[in-house]
């Protein structure tokens, strides 16, 4: 184990926990200098605390000192909000991993941050219960990281996202105080500060424990994978199906270079040879998943289906979806990076947006595999490329600014679950006015005035005087 650095402020960590749980050797602040973003940032330390007097101590060692404080869960965020600023502490919240109750009556648990998304699920299992937010990362993302950027996943279409399913925070204020925001009862007194909270990407403290509401798992599940030859047709089919009144519990699409890759991986006799599938499932009582299925078919039919299959068992389904949530990792088979962007357009303008992403990823010769949660229109393109060639960097973020573009324009927004962080922090002028920027900072400001909190992400860099420019065209941050 490293031997802390000297200094005032590590100092004062190590008082607060002790040598091992404060790392400042240069390996350790290295492998810290980044989450699963591409951008990347330099600590002054990475601490470990394991309860929330811990995550007190370091947050008021760091203003003690006028220092910038980070909290990190498991390092899974796409959008660089776990990326140190210059010279920031990192209080890593991996080790507050304690279930520290379940009431399967009100169905509600209350865990520590540290807690991973897919263990929360396991942990309630016995009870008939799980927890709906489902991000492809539930392996290893945590329950504080999915408070931070409010994230989602394909479950979420019916359910929510994670806004819906939190009903109160254990907060480290940025001053250092300890509060609760929200609470158990079904609608606490005062302002929704909890609303605030999430998906705050870190600006308004250290969320130390997290109650969670819990769903109750469905008594029927069906879930098909529909393959067609046109993506637009299987686009047309996600709003034809909510048109018609049926909400699903999830609805995913993936395109050719995607299947092909999943397949590659998990051999699950996808249909590699079709232009997209979508991976649709419905749950709820017998009778009336037997109804929704039959009404998919009928839907599908007019948009030109290929082949529909209905996982025969829980084995089938698990691979299924096994195959979608692995499609990131998948791609590794094609090159060996990738720069995945997050934007939602409204439903019915998904084909369009598609294929104007195509043609910017032809336009900048690249490739781009797309798998996604097409039931609210989240996009999830996946730029793929090998880092190694010349030039192809400035063509990869060429090409994802101008997607996002796209996405603004025909109506949507900037980041469906990922959230803003360093990556389109400079491009929140194309949605908001000057004085919602202004609005926003306010609020952060109400919170952590002294903005030590996870500093210089989500608000560009003029939103604290009101005096924000749009970026120019073809401009990269």
């Amino acid at each position: 184990m490293s031997r802390p650095a000297h200094g005032p402020l590590v100092a004062d960590l190590v008082a607060a926990l002790d040598p091992d749980r404060v790392h400042t050797a240069a390996g350790d602040l290295w492998l810290y200098r980044h989450d699963a973003s591409n951008l990347t940032g330099r600590a002054t330390a990475v601490c470990f605390p394991t309860s929330t007097a811990e995550v007190r101590a370091c947050v008021r060692a760091a203003v003690r000192h006028d220092t910038p404080f980070v909290a990190r869960g498991s390092g899974t965020g796409l959008a660089g909000g776990a990326v140190p600023p210059e010279g920031a502490v990192v209080i890593a919240t991996s080790k507050m991993t304690a279930v520290r109750s379940v009431d399967p009556v009100n169905r509600t648990a209350w865990v520590e941050p540290g807690v991973l998304n897919l263990d929360l699920t396991r942990h309630v299992t016995a009870q008939g219960l799980h927890f709906a937010p489902d991000p492809s990362s539930q392996q290893t993302c945590s329950i504080g990281g999915n408070v931070a950027n409010n994230s989602g996943g394909p479950h979420c279409l019916a359910d929510g996202v994670t806004s819906a399913h939190v009903l109160a925070i254990e907060v480290v204020l940025p001053d250092g105080t300890v509060t609760e925001l929200g609470g158990e009862e079904p609608e606490p007194r005062g302002l929704d500060l909890r609303g605030a909270f999430v998906g705050s990407e870190g600006m308004f403290g250290v969320a130390t424990a997290v109650c969670v509401k819990l769903t109750q798992n469905p008594p029927d599940v069906a879930t098909m994978l529909l393959d067609f030859d046109d993506v637009a047709d299987g686009a047309q089919l996600v709003s034809d199906i909510i048109a018609a009144g049926i909400v699903p519990a999830a609805v995913e699409m993936m395109d050719q270079l995607c299947v092909r890759a999943v397949e590659a991986y998990i051999e699950a006799n996808l249909p590699v040879d079709a232009a997209a599938v979508l991976l649709i499932e419905v749950v709820g009582l017998p009778a009336g998943v037997a109804a929704d299925v039959a009404a998919i078919r009928h839907l599908a039919a007019a948009r030109r289906v290929g082949a529909i299959r209905v996982a025969a068992d829980d084995d089938e389904r698990a691979l299924l979806w096994k195959g979608r949530k692995s499609a990131f990792g998948a791609i590794a088979r094609i090159k060996p990076n990738y720069y995945l962007h997050d934007t939602v357009v409204p439903r019915h303008r998904l084909p369009e947006v598609l294929e104007e992403v195509y043609r910017i990823v032809e336009r900048h010769d690249l490739l781009v595999l797309n798998v996604f949660h097409a039931g609210d229109g989240n996009l999830h393109p996946l730029l793929v490329y090998d880092a190694r060639d010349d030039g192809v960097a400035e063509r990869v973020q060429a090409a994802g600014e101008e997607i996002v573009r796209v996405s603004v324009a025909a109506g949507g927004v900037l980041s469906g679950e990922h959230g803003i962080g360093r990556e389109k922090r400079e491009l929140m002028p194309l949605m908001f006015s000057d004085i919602d920027l202004a609005a926003q900072a306010a609020l952060r400001d109400a919170f952590d005035p002294r903005r030590l909190a996870n500093p210089d992400k989500v608000l560009p860099t003029a939103a604290s005087c009101g005096d924000v420019q749009a970026i120019p065209d073809g401009a990269w941050v």
